[in-house]
C-alpha cells in the first residue's frame, strides 16, 4: 500500500464499546509495565476501567513511576505491582495464580537491535523467547482467557538477533493457541518515536 492511498483513507477508530467490554471490570496484567510501551498500555487500559491492573517488570524504578503516574490520573483505579523476571518461571505462575488475570499483555522484551547483536544475543533470545514462553505457559495454566504479544515488525523475515527473538515469540504463541483454551494473538509495532531503546 502506497502513502498516498493510506492518506487518503479514513481513520482508524478504536473500537471503544469493544474494548470496554474486554476490559472493563476484568483484572489485566501487563508484563514490561514500566517501559515506554508497556507504560503507555497501561495508560490506554486504565481509561477502560479494569477491576484490578496488574504492573509487572524487572525495573522497580519505572514500576513505581507508572504506579504513581496512573495513581495520579486514575485515582479509583485497584493496583498489585509485581517486581520480577518474566524468566523466573516460579514467580510468574505465583504472581498469574495469586491474581488470575483475565487478559495479559505480554511487552516485556528486550528490543534495542545493535545492542543485541553479538555479545547480547543470548540475552535477548533468553528474554525474548523463553520469557515469552514461561508467561504463555504460565498463562495457560491460570486459564488466561486472552494473551496479546507485543511484537515489532522486525519479526517479519529477521535480519537482526532482536528480530528473530520476536518471530520466535510470535511462534511459541501460535503453538500454545493450538494446545490450549487461552486465545493468543499478537500485534506489531514498527519504530516507536521517543520509545526507550528506540533506534530514531
Amino acid at each position: 500500500i502506497e502513502l498516498d492511498d493510506l492518506l487518503g483513507r479514513d481513520p482508524v477508530v478504536l473500537d471503544s464499546a469493544g474494548l470496554a467490554e474486554w476490559l472493563g471490570n476484568r483484572v489485566v496484567m501487563v508484563t514490561g509495565a514500566g517501559g515506554s510501551i508497556g507504560a503507555e498500555l497501561c495508560r490506554q487500559i486504565a481509561k477502560f476501567r479494569p477491576a484490578r491492573l496488574v504492573l509487572f517488570d524487572i525495573s522497580e524504578a519505572a514500576l513505581y513511576e507508572i504506579r504513581t503516574a496512573l495513581g495520579d490520573e486514575f485515582t479509583q483505579l485497584p493496583m498489585v505491582t509485581g517486581v520480577g523476571d518474566v524468566k523466573h518461571a516460579a514467580l510468574v505462575e505465583d504472581v498469574l495464580e495469586r491474581e488470575k488475570p483475565n487478559v495479559v499483555f505480554h511487552a516485556a522484551a528486550y528490543k534495542h537491535v545493535p545492542l543485541m547483536e553479538e555479545t547480547n544475543a543470548w540475552q535477548a533470545v533468553r528474554n525474548n523467547a523463553y520469557g515469552t514462553w514461561v508467561i504463555a505457559r504460565a498463562s495457560v495454566a491460570a486459564k488466561v482467557e486472552k494473551f496479546v504479544l507485543v511484537s515489532t515488525d522486525k519479526a517479519v523475515r529477521p535480519t537482526s538477533v532482536m528480530g528473530a527473538s520476536k518471530r520466535v515469540a510470535e511462534m511459541i504463541g501460535r503453538q500454545m493457541a493450538r494446545r490450549s483454551s487461552t486465545r493468543f494473538c499478537a500485534v506489531r509495532f514498527g519504530n516507536v518515536l521517543g520509545s526507550s531503546g528506540s533506534v530514531i
